[in-house]
């Protein structure tokens, strides 16, 4: 029998429970992984919601996986020398390594996403890219994989980059099992968009809200850069510097995903043929619209039409966490 894989989750500090627990339990469910946490100095350490975990300083362990946490104490923890250190000597010494929510700071940090995708949780993209603008932060996936490096977006989508791992290193049969133990949904692809990403990033000024909204109500006609920017008083040079700033999106891939959205649920809910879905949310063609939701949600309109029917005959229960929050 091979030894188990070694997984270390590092914590600090005010971290989010969630974004430990319910990775933990994901490696822990199919055996074949040894799971163990982490902080600079060992001993208890305590969560943003008071309670503690006990932990155990790094050594020297050759890490199969590394795992770093986000929560309320992300910015101290990207800020401290010590924390930083451990992150790249543990990176290093690893052969994937990955972040929960808002631990893309720390790693970012520590240099270790440097020129690669990544994401984190839809409040924290704009302010993720601003503060590394060397990353390509895409704010609309639930998880990213570059490379050996793995990052996912807000709390439980943590729970699908470490099925998309155990997948990876067991199989599908046995991440599905791990799926069904936890009752979790097996599983949301990477590209599946966070929850009403666009609609809930709240833009900082009223003219990029403003913006926002005439697109929502408008998705149907032709929205080119030139329009939005008249809706926010803005020339569409600033326009263009302004909403990208503030979202971290470009005006483009913005209304794309808006329509998406859209166009999503209909596609789950109604039995209206994809080509006047496709018209009916702005898409010129259902071809762009099938591309756009591959980019977006990881899979076509009409297999995502075939999951939900699915979905819906087998009574599969969702866990209300399954929606980022």
């Amino acid at each position: 029998m091979s030894a188990p894989l070694e997984v270390g989750f590092l914590v600090f500090p005010r971290f989010q429970l969630l974004d430990l627990s319910g990775p933990l339990a994901t490696f822990d469910s199919p055996g074949g992984y040894r799971c163990r946490v982490l902080s600079t100095a060992g001993g208890p350490v305590a969560s943003s919601a008071g309670i503690a975990v006990l932990t155990e300083p790094p050594g020297d362990t050759q890490f199969d996986t590394f795992v770093v946490v986000g929560g309320l104490g992300t910015v101290e923890a990207a800020g401290t020398a010590a924390i930083v250190e451990m992150v790249r000597l543990a990176a290093a010494r690893s052969r994937r390594v990955a972040s929960v929510c808002t631990g893309a700071f720390v790693l970012a940090a520590a240099g270790l996403l440097d020129g690669r995708r990544a994401t984190t949780h839809w409040r924290h993209v704009a302010h993720l890219q601003r503060l590394h603008p060397q990353i390509r932060v895409e704010g609309d996936r639930i998880f990213t994989r570059d490379g050996a490096v793995w990052t996912s977006a807000g709390i439980t989508s943590g729970i699908d980059l470490a099925l998309a791992m155990v997948e990876e290193d067991l199989g599908i049969a046995a991440s599905r099992a791990v799926a069904r133990n936890l009752v979790v949904y097996h599983r949301r692809p990477g590209g599946q968009s966070q929850f009403s990403t666009l609609l809930e990033m709240e833009p900082e000024s009223d003219r990029i809200r403003r913006a926002l909204g005439f697109a929502r109500e408008h998705l149907a006609e032709p929205l080119p850069v030139g329009r939005l920017a008249q809706a926010a008083a803005l020339s569409p040079r600033q326009f263009g510097r302004a909403f990208l700033a503030e979202t971290g999106e470009t005006p483009a891939r913005a209304i794309e995903r808006l329509r998406a959205e859209a166009a999503r649920t209909r596609i789950e809910n109604t039995a209206e043929p994809i080509e006047a879905i496709a018209a009916a949310v702005g898409f010129t063609d259902p071809e762009r619209m099938r591309r756009a939701f591959l980019r977006i949600f990881g899979q076509p309109p009409q297999g995502m039409r075939r999951a939900s029917r699915v979905l819906s005959s087998n009574s599969i229960i969702i866990p209300a966490g399954a929606i980022d929050a």
